[in-house]
């Protein structure tokens, strides 16, 4: 009987203090802000007394192997230029894709006033994939190595083939296709390398809920392999091409977009000496794991080669040099896209100097 009455008691005091407070006092005691945040909108701003670097200037002269047609007109080309020159980049590697706007004739005459800071790369000629279409497009190679192109690229395939292309549309060409094995083998003849961009981060393929851990970049970058080749076959190709044509050396984007598996991305650096990757536009895909992805530079410091692919703002180019030449962490830069905090690697000098230039140096020099 007590008990009941004690029960009776607690249930009456709630029903008071429930009447007291009011629906506003319930709404404002479920009203949780972390439940109105949408994760696009986290902007979060570092409490920590941390170091600061700012690297106003690269450790050493640097040759960027990843770069495009940014430049609107002549003014815009001399500024890049300008900063170049006081960030420390020696050249710079202007490549050709579809989506740059012009021929490669016109974007060559366009940065011809200032060659010494730019390198020309040129794209493969689809138009005809007849015999005797291929041996066309092999003379139009031939002829844009003339006209100074050091290499080809960026080759872009993220399922469909190489869209990328210029003048002829790629579509349903992946490298490893046998049709454009000549065209491979006068890369070779002509010591020029290969620059593809093979498939997109693996966050791109992953499903798009609540457990997508580059969610927020993910998104827009959003890869339907519905009608196309999906990641590891697309890997795969690259590979076959790699494999098939060991004379011709291969430079894979991005980290061959396979920076969430450095094990993986290392075991094919062992297997292949024809191969090489880039950095570019990867460093927050890199950089939020600062411990392994310094392990991996460290371990193949003569396979990396060092790009940008970002522009041409200083700021772009010191954020990477923050993040490749300092012991900072913990700090944002939401203009990659992605919502989690970066830290450097704070690589030893004789690595940054490899990664920097020497390793494109090398390429450039004995592969000529």
């Amino acid at each position: 009987m007590k008990k009941s009455l004690y029960f009776l008691a607690i249930v009456s005091a709630a029903i008071v203090m429930a009447a007291c407070n009011g629906p506003k006092a319930a709404e404002e005691t479920s009203a949780n802000p972390v439940d109105k945040i949408l994760l696009k909108d986290f902007a979060p701003v570092v409490v920590n007394n941390i170091p600061v670097t700012a690297v106003q200037r690269a450790k050493f002269d640097i040759i960027d192997m990843h770069a495009h047609d940014y430049a609107s007109s002549e003014e815009e080309i001399a500024q890049w230029c300008k900063t170049m020159d006081e960030v420390g980049v020696l050249n710079t590697a202007v490549m050709h894709c579809s989506w740059i706007g012009r021929p490669f004739e016109e974007y060559v005459e366009a940065y011809s006033a200032h060659k010494e800071h730019f390198r020309f790369w040129c794209c493969f000629d689809y138009t005809d994939m007849s015999e005797a279409g291929i041996q066309k497009a092999c003379e139009t190679l031939a002829r844009y190595h003339e006209m100074g192109a050091i290499g080809v690229g960026e080759l872009g395939d993220k399922g469909e083939g190489d869209t990328y292309a210029r003048p002829g549309d790629g579509t349903g060409i992946h490298i490893d296709d046998p049709r454009i094995k000549p065209l491979i083998a006068k890369c070779a003849e002509l010591k020029m390398p290969i620059s593809i961009h093979i498939a997109e981060p693996y966050w791109m393929y992953l499903p798009m809920d609540e457990t997508n851990d580059g969610l927020v970049n993910a998104v827009t970058w959003h890869v339907d392999t519905t009608n196309c080749l999906g990641y590891n076959a697309l890997v795969q190709t690259f590979e076959n091409a790699v494999r098939e044509n060991p004379n011709t050396i291969f430079i894979a984007c991005h980290y061959l977009n396979m920076s969430h598996d450095w094990p993986r991305l290392g075991a094919l650096l062992d297997k292949y000496p024809n191969m090489y990757v880039d950095i570019a536009a990867r460093v927050a895909e890199s950089a939020h794991t600062p411990r392994a992805t310094r392990e991996f530079l460290i371990k193949y410091q003569d396979r990396v080669l060092f790009g940008t692919d970002n522009g041409m703002s200083p700021e772009m180019y010191r954020t990477i040099f923050r993040v490749l030449e300092t012991n900072d962490e913990h700090f944002y830069c939401p203009e990659l896209g992605y919502h989690w905090a970066l830290s450097g690697f704070n690589l030893p000098d004789e690595v940054l100097k490899k990664i920097y230039h020497d390793n494109a140096a090398r390429i450039l020099t004995e592969y000529k």
